[in-house]
C-alpha cells in the first residue's frame, strides 16, 4: 500500500488556498444530509412517509458512503487525488441539483443514494490529500477539515427552512445545495497548483493487502467509528422532529436550536482535543466527550422541555471533541501510514454501514411508541456502553 508519489517535508504545501480548497470540499460532505431534518414535516406530508420512511433520506447516503468507501479509493488511484476529490464533489452537485426535478418518493431516494457516492468518493481521499500535503501539520489541518465538514452540516440544517419558505418548496431547497457544490468544485479546480496532486494517487486500497479482521485493536475503534456516526446521523435526522414533537418548539426555533448544536460541534472539534493536550493515552479525552453526549441524548429523552438548551450544548461540546479524537484513533493506533490506512478503511466500511441503520431504527421507534423517548434513551445508553471499549482500548503514539 504506497502512494505514488511522496513528498518530502520540503515540498510540502504551504496552507493558504490548498486549506481554503480542503474547507470548501469538507463543506461539501454533509449539507445534503443535514438540508433533511428541518423539512421532515413538510417531505412526511407530500411523499406520504411514516417517520421510518422519511428516515430513509438519511439512512440511505450513510449507507452509500460506507459501501463506496472501496470505489473512492479506486477512483483515487485510477485518477489521482486531485482529479478524485472533484469527481466526487460533481456527483454531489449533479445528484443534488436532481432533487429540483420532482417531489417523488423515488426520485428523491435515487438522489440521496447518488449523493452519498459522492460523498464516499471525497471523503475517503481527503484525508490521504492531508497525509500526502500537511503530514508535519495533520492535526491542524485535520481540525480544519473537520471543522468544514461540520459548518457544511449547520448551515445547511439552520437555512433550509428559511430557503423551503423562499423558493416555495422543499425539493428546491434540497436543491439548493448544489451551488455550495460548484463552489467547492471552483475553489478546489484553483487550488490545484497549490495542492500540487496531479501526480499523485490514492493508496493502493484495503483490498490488496486486507482489513485488519483479527486485530482486537481495529475492532475497538470499528465499534466507536460506527456508535460516533450514528449518533451523529441521529442528530441531524431527529433533533429537530424531537424538540418540535416531544418539546413543542416550533419548527423554526428547532431548526435553529440544531444549527447552534452543530455550530457549537464545529468549535469543539479543534478545541476540545487542543484543550486536553497531545495524550499518549486518548482514553481521558474518549471517556469524557462520550459521557457528554451520552448526557446530551438521555435528558432530550426525558427531559426536553426547559432544559433543551443544556442538552443541545452538551451534544455540541461533547460530540464536537468525540467527532475528532474518533477521526485520530487510526493514526494513533498505526505503526505505520500502512496501517492506519488499513484501520481507518475498515471503521469508515464498516462504521457507516452500522451507522445507516440507526436512524431509520429511531424512525421504526418513533412509529410504534409515538415519541423519541425510548429510541433516544437507547442511544443514550448506547453512548454509555462506549465507555467499555474505551476503558480497554491501548493506543499509543507510534506504537
Amino acid at each position: 500500500m504506497t502512494y505514488t508519489k511522496d513528498p518530502s517535508p520540503a515540498t510540502r504545501v504551504p496552507l493558504g488556498p490548498a486549506a481554503v480548497a480542503l474547507f470548501a470540499a469538507a463543506a461539501n460532505l454533509r449539507p445534503a444530509i443535514a438540508a433533511v431534518s428541518p423539512l421532515v414535516d413538510r417531505i412526511r406530508g407530500d411523499l406520504h412517509l411514516s417517520a421510518t420512511g422519511v428516515s430513509l433520506l438519511t439512512t440511505i447516503p450513510t449507507l452509500a458512503m460506507g459501501l463506496c468507501a472501496p470505489l473512492g479509493a479506486y477512483v483515487g488511484r485510477r485518477y489521482g487525488l486531485q482529479r478524485g476529490v472533484l469527481l466526487g464533489l460533481v456527483v454531489i452537485a449533479v445528484a443534488t441539483a436532481a432533487r429540483l426535478l420532482g417531489g417523488s418518493t423515488w426520485l428523491q431516494l435515487s438522489s440521496a443514494a447518488i449523493v452519498g457516492t459522492g460523498i464516499a468518493i471525497a471523503q475517503t481521499l481527503l484525508p490521504a490529500v492531508v497525509k500526502t500535503r500537511f503530514a508535519a501539520r495533520a492535526g491542524l489541518v485535520t481540525g480544519l477539515y473537520t471543522a468544514g465538514l461540520g459548518l457544511g452540516g449547520a448551515v445547511a440544517a439552520g437555512t433550509s427552512a428559511p430557503l423551503a419558505d423562499a423558493v416555495g418548496s422543499w425539493p428546491g431547497a434540497l436543491a439548493s445545495w448544489a451551488v455550495l457544490a460548484l463552489a467547492g468544485i471552483a475553489l478546489w479546480s484553483a487550488a490545484r497548483g497549490s495542492l500540487s496532486l496531479d501526480d499523485v494517487s490514492a493508496p493502493a486500497g484495503p483490498a490488496a493487502r486486507g482489513l485488519p479482521w483479527r486485530s482486537g485493536t481495529a475492532w475497538k475503534i470499528t465499534t466507536l467509528s460506527a456508535v460516533n456516526s450514528a449518533l451523529y446521523y441521529c442528530e441531524l435526522a431527529w433533533v429537530v422532529p424531537l424538540l418540535h414533537d416531544d418539546a413543542g418548539r416550533s419548527a423554526a426555533v428547532a431548526g435553529i436550536m440544531l444549527t447552534v448544536m452543530i455550530s457549537i460541534q464545529v468549535v469543539a472539534m479543534p478545541a476540545v482535543p487542543a484543550l486536553l493536550g497531545e495524550r499518549l493515552d486518548k482514553r481521558v479525552g474518549l471517556a469524557l466527550t462520550m459521557t457528554l453526549t451520552a448526557a446530551g441524548f438521555l435528558g432530550l429523552a426525558y427531559a426536553p422541555g426547559t432544559a433543551a438548551w443544556l442538552w443541545i450544548a452538551a451534544l455540541g461540546v461533547g460530540h464536537g471533541g468525540l467527532f475528532t479524537l474518533v477521526l485520530t484513533l487510526p493514526v494513533v493506533a498505526g505503526r505505520d501510514p500502512q496501517e492506519a490506512g488499513r484501520i481507518s478503511a475498515m471503521a469508515f466500511f464498516i462504521g457507516y454501514a452500522c451507522a445507516a441503520l440507526a436512524p431509520l431504527l429511531v424512525g421504526a421507534l418513533r412509529d410504534s411508541t409515538g415519541d423519541f423517548r425510548l429510541a433516544f434513551g437507547l442511544l443514550g445508553g448506547l453512548g454509555l456502553l462506549m465507555l467499555l471499549p474505551i476503558a480497554r482500548l491501548r493506543v499509543k503514539a507510534g506504537a
